[in-house]
């Protein structure tokens, strides 16, 4: 899913977490506690950028195969990353939900190389989360899982937000394009993306909303009379595309944008626009730089 040259670059990012807990700690980062737990926890392969001064050359003498000694401290924050996988992720030439599935890929991968723990969710199938630690199996067998997700029908945001399981001191990332009518109503759309920054908020989350949005819908080219057809609920209208339909369809888009941007301030997120259109290396480096603490 992504070309073999980022992994060589994702390698020198970690996901920045302002708190940690007791129970889930440093990793390749620096622990906030002073003195290292000797305590042995478990093996896991050897991931490139690992240090090597970890590596159990009595397991590799065995087994032909390089493996790292994790030990209680260096178990992780959670990174809990929610994917919007409704049928209007599928729009664009470029598509949000190919845009989504490598920037999932690209942020998990970051995780596991910081021995951090992720849990990916499906918005439309919250009881069954996908779990994995670290190691290139694992990695591996998550772009699988990414893959093979099912961008179709409607979902409710903030009612899967709220199913989120796990205690903990984490990290929850939102990708989606947050083309909800909750949050393009007036007031309640406001009111809906606070509820979902202050639930994370209570449950000791540090909170990243990344919106990607479609060249298309961004930058609107269309001149004439359509019959749009919404692709979540096959609601039929027939819309005659002037300067002025266009200008307040960008009014509303901005209105959108605007209200998830206070929301984020007022929660203490981090929010982020992605045009699908874009190179990649833009957004990963660029527009997403300030979650990184490296």
């Amino acid at each position: 899913m992504l070309d073999s040259k980022y992994y060589d670059k994702l390698n020198r990012l970690r996901l920045a977490l302002r708190n940690k807990s007791a129970m889930n700690m440093s990793g390749n980062r620096k622990s906030v506690m002073k003195g290292s737990s000797a305590e042995f926890s478990d093996f896991r392969e050897y991931i490139q950028g690992d240090d090597i001064r970890r590596i159990d050359w009595n397991a590799y003498a065995r087994l032909d195969r390089l493996y790292i000694k994790e030990y209680m401290e260096e178990k992780e924050s959670v990174i809990s990353i929610f994917i919007d996988t409704s049928a209007s992720m599928c729009y664009g030439i470029n598509s949000k939900e190919e845009m989504a599935k490598k920037i999932t890929c690209a942020l998990s991968y970051i995780a596991l190389n910081s021995m951090d723990r992720v849990i990916l969710y499906d918005i439309k199938n919250m009881d069954k989360p996908y779990r994995v630690t670290s190691g290139k199996r694992g990695y591996m067998e998550l772009i699988k899982w990414v893959d093979n997700l099912d961008f179709s029908g409607s979902a409710d945001l903030y009612e899967a937000v709220r199913k989120r399981k796990g205690n903990g001191t984490g990290l929850s990332i939102i990708i989606s394009d947050f083309l909800y009518e909750d949050f393009i109503a007036e007031e309640k759309g406001k009111d809906t993306l606070d509820k979902i920054i202050s639930f994370l908020n209570y449950n000791r989350q540090q909170v990243v909303l990344i919106q990607v949005l479609s060249g298309e819908e961004l930058d609107i080219n269309m001149t004439g009379t359509y019959n749009l057809i919404d692709m979540e609920s096959d609601e039929k209208i027939k819309v005659s595309m002037n300067q002025q339909v266009i200008d307040k369809y960008m009014e509303a888009l901005n209105g959108l944008i605007n209200k998830i941007k206070k929301s984020a301030l007022k929660g203490g997120a981090f929010y982020s626009l992605v045009n699908a259109d874009w190179e990649f290396d833009k957004i990963i480096f660029e527009g997403l730089k300030d979650i990184y603490d490296i």
